[in-house]
């Protein structure tokens, strides 16, 4: 996919509940849930309970992050 479509379809969430997977090493994987904060031009953020998680594009692009829109 390109990363403008992706940025877009991130984009028009801000503020909805998400949960993203992440594939992490040794084939982990880490789940978080919270709010889609921030949209900047190479990554987004998301506010966790205590904290703020960042990932960029180029992961929702290869399939290492997974996001669902709650």
């Amino acid at each position: 996919m390109n990363l403008d479509i992706i940025r877009n379809d991130i984009s028009k969430h801000v503020g909805k509940y998400v949960i993203i997977t992440q594939r992490g090493s040794r084939n982990r994987k880490e789940i978080y849930e919270g709010y889609l904060y921030n949209i900047y031009p190479n990554i987004f953020t998301i506010k966790c309970s205590n904290s703020e998680k960042s990932f960029s594009y180029a992961d929702v692009a290869t399939k290492d992050v997974v996001i669902k829109y709650k």
